[in-house]
């Protein structure tokens, strides 16, 4: 025990003291005060010594055992692993579904975090279940949790989360989290929050490209019958209230199908790619011009809506992903609103 050294721990501090004394841990093992092979004290012993339960310690072991810093042999005691150790700070990343934004907001994140952070990413569905079981399975394996929370319920009040799902979040220490994208959990100010406001921005975007779409007589929401988010039923109101503001007639569609009448002084508003593809084959069958005919606007920018000329209306992906790292790095815990626009091309 002589060879610990700064060894003190903060009863008050945010930072739980199993994590305190796990960290300890790894500090002398990189100031050589631990060497490889070198056995750890009992937990007793070291329960007994620092005033500290027999569970917080035995807590703070499981979490190097978990990382590989120290392992125990059966009927010898716990040792030190490696001493030539590389700690890098853990950050899991949580994303509801794989797409081409979310990869985006991935990359800009870990880019800006820099070779000090190992980022793990992982994909739950938007299913809750799948979600609580990653998340409670990794509490204790983790240094930040990067979440954008988004799940597909049953219920036709979409709501946002269930109070067990809310309750295990809220048990992360603010320091250690990050909510990306939706603004539903209602946390305050007591962690790092990028959000995007999903009815403002859309009646904001729709007012700002109505020097293009005023042409048209008719919008149509197409939104995906096979989720049930929260934030669907914003952008919906946000299209109502667009449509009773300037006197256009509103239609929401759950799919793009063969049966679908199309006529001309469309506008339609898209969600999910795979709608825009079939409303865009569509089209195309029909000979219905782009832009002129029937008019396009798609959510969430990517290279393919780049590339055929689809106008959008889309969060500024790259940037949330810079400003969670940057406010990461910083300790800035406060709530941002992500940058919103509508980015004009020849589809409306």
């Amino acid at each position: 025990m002589n060879k610990f050294m700064n060894l003190s721990f903060e009863n008050d501090s945010v930072l739980p003291l199993y994590m305190q004394i796990a960290n300890a841990v790894v500090n002398n093992i990189q100031k050589g005060n631990l060497n490889i092979h070198e056995k750890m004290p009992s937990i007793n012993t070291f329960s007994k010594k620092y005033s500290v339960s027999r569970d917080t310690v035995e807590k703070a072991y499981k979490v190097l055992k978990q990382r590989k810093i120290l392992v125990a042999k059966k009927g010898k005691g716990t040792f030190v692993n490696s001493s030539r150790i590389i700690v890098k700070t853990k950050v899991l990343f949580l994303i509801n579904k794989p797409s081409q934004y979310k990869l985006e907001v991935y990359n800009a994140f870990t880019k800006d975090l820099g070779e000090d952070y190992l980022v793990n990413f992982e994909v739950y569905h938007c299913d809750e279940v799948l979600f609580f079981n990653l998340l409670e399975q990794n509490l204790h394996t983790y240094d930040y949790f990067v979440i954008m929370p988004h799940f597909n319920t049953s219920s036709d009040e979409r709501q946002n989360f269930s109070e067990t799902v809310l309750k295990l979040i809220k048990s992360i220490s603010s320091d250690r989290l990050i909510i990306l994208d939706n603004n539903d959990l209602k946390l305050g100010n007591q962690c790092i929050e990028i959000f995007q406001d999903f009815e403002r921005d859309t009646f904001e975007g729709l007012n700002n490209a109505y020097f293009k779409i005023k042409k048209y007589q008719e919008l149509i929401l197409v939104t995906p019958k096979r989720f049930n988010y929260s934030y669907i039923d914003k952008i919906t109101n946000a299209c109502k209230k667009f449509c009773n503001y300037h006197e256009f007639g509103f239609k929401v569609l759950n799919e793009v199908s063969h049966n679908t009448i199309i006529g001309k002084e469309n506008l339609f508003i898209v969600l999910e790619d795979d709608d825009l593809v079939k409303l865009l084959d569509k089209l195309n069958q029909l000979k219905l011009e782009l832009g002129r005919d029937v008019g396009v606007i798609a959510f969430n920018e990517t290279p393919f809506k780049r590339l055929l000329g689809i106008s959008v209306m889309s969060t500024n992906f790259k940037l949330m992903g810079e400003t969670a790292a940057s406010m990461m790095l910083n300790r800035q815990k406060s709530k941002v609103k992500n940058k919103f626009c509508f980015i004009d091309r020849i589809s409306c």
